[in-house]
């Protein structure tokens, strides 16, 4: 990481020990990660942390929301926030976006990855340079973070989500599908998981017609996959969609079909984008959180382990409530999931 001189009163000691770490410098690149925050927090004494969020993607509803939440925590905390991302889900273009980032010095990295094992490689060479490496909203390969940020529980999501479905189909037997986002994002998959093997239990006579299938994060593809689902299982009763542009185009394609009150349609969404298929039935129940608040909270928790603060269960932050850290230390839980239907959309304002 680049450093910066505190003062001029202290000038020859930190001279000093840049000309340690620059001979030591790869023989360190495994040490302790307690030891490279203490050179981080010594660089803000003298300037305002860089701390680089980056999502999934850029430009659709969710991660605008998230980037608000983002910044909105940047002035509060008086740090330098830079919110980057791909314009498409593509782990390939994160990974270059990060080496930029790297070479930035910046002081934290979160990120929301496509592809966890793809990213591997660069969070590791990000935290080998002194740098927080942190994962929001996806998950990333666990040994590569310091700080998982997840907006909810995994397994609880999941099963809520099948719960609601039945509750949508009046029924807990019948034929249904999932549509997703992308097929290696971590979260989705979580949920889809933990959901499938819920009903098994659960709901045993709830038929997956066929393997979940992927929307590459965009409406529209979830519209014609949805289609072709009516088209190909004309006995499905219900649908759900991972990632917050799937229940739209599910929604515009049981809208256009006039099957309201054939097919229970539920999943992830924000209540803005999701009102019009809400208020006619073409969606039954969409369930999410306050992505603002999960921006926030990241960027806040970024700063307060750059700051050598301990992460605690129950610790109040600002503008987000009280979270939930699991035994592992570093895994955060923001809030239980919120159900959004056409009584209660109009009350929110993403």
């Amino acid at each position: 990481m680049k450093k910066k001189i505190l003062s001029i009163l202290l000038s020859t000691v930190v001279v000093s020990s840049l000309a340690f770490a620059g001979c030591g410098a790869s023989k360190q690149a495994d040490s302790n990660t307690d030891s490279k925050q203490k050179e981080t927090k010594e660089k803000a004494a003298d300037g305002k942390y860089k701390i680089a969020v980056m999502p999934k993607l850029v430009g659709i509803p969710y991660f605008n929301a998230s980037e608000t939440g983002v910044k909105k925590a940047g002035e509060d905390l008086d740090v330098e926030v830079i919110y980057t991302g791909p314009t498409k889900a593509d782990a390939a273009e994160q990974v270059k976006m990060i080496e930029d980032l790297i070479n930035r010095g910046v002081d934290c990295i979160a990120v929301a990855p496509n592809d966890p094992a793809a990213l591997k490689p660069v969070l590791k060479k990000a935290k080998d340079k002194g740098i927080l490496v942190m994962d929001w909203d996806t998950a990333a390969d666990k040994d590569a973070v310091e700080l998982s940020v997840h907006q909810i529980d995994d397994k609880e999501y999941g099963t809520h989500t099948w719960d609601k479905l039945v509750e949508a189909m009046g029924t807990d037997e019948g034929e249904y599908a999932v549509i997703t986002g992308g097929l290696s994002a971590s979260n989705l998959n979580a949920w889809i998981d933990a959901g499938i093997e819920y009903a098994k239990e659960k709901y045993p006579k709830l038929k997956l017609v066929t393997e979940r299938i992927p929307s590459d994060e965009k409406q529209q593809v979830a519209y014609q996959k949805t289609l072709e689902v009516i088209k190909a299982y004309p006995n499905i009763k219900g649908i759900i969609g991972e990632s917050t542009p799937a229940p739209l185009g599910i929604g515009q394609a049981i809208q256009e079909k006039g099957l309201q009150d054939k097919i229970a349609a539920v999943g992830c969404a924000l209540p803005t984008d999701s009102k019009p298929y809400l208020e006619d039935g073409s969606l039954d129940t969409v369930i999410l959180w306050d992505p603002v608040k999960l921006g926030y909270l990241t960027v806040y928790l970024a700063k307060a382990k750059l700051d050598g603060k301990e992460i605690k269960d129950g610790m109040e932050v600002p503008n987000v409530g009280k979270i939930r850290v699991l035994e592992d230390g570093k895994t955060v839980i923001m809030a239980p999931p919120m159900d959004f239907t056409k009584e209660n959309a109009k009350d929110y304002k993403f």
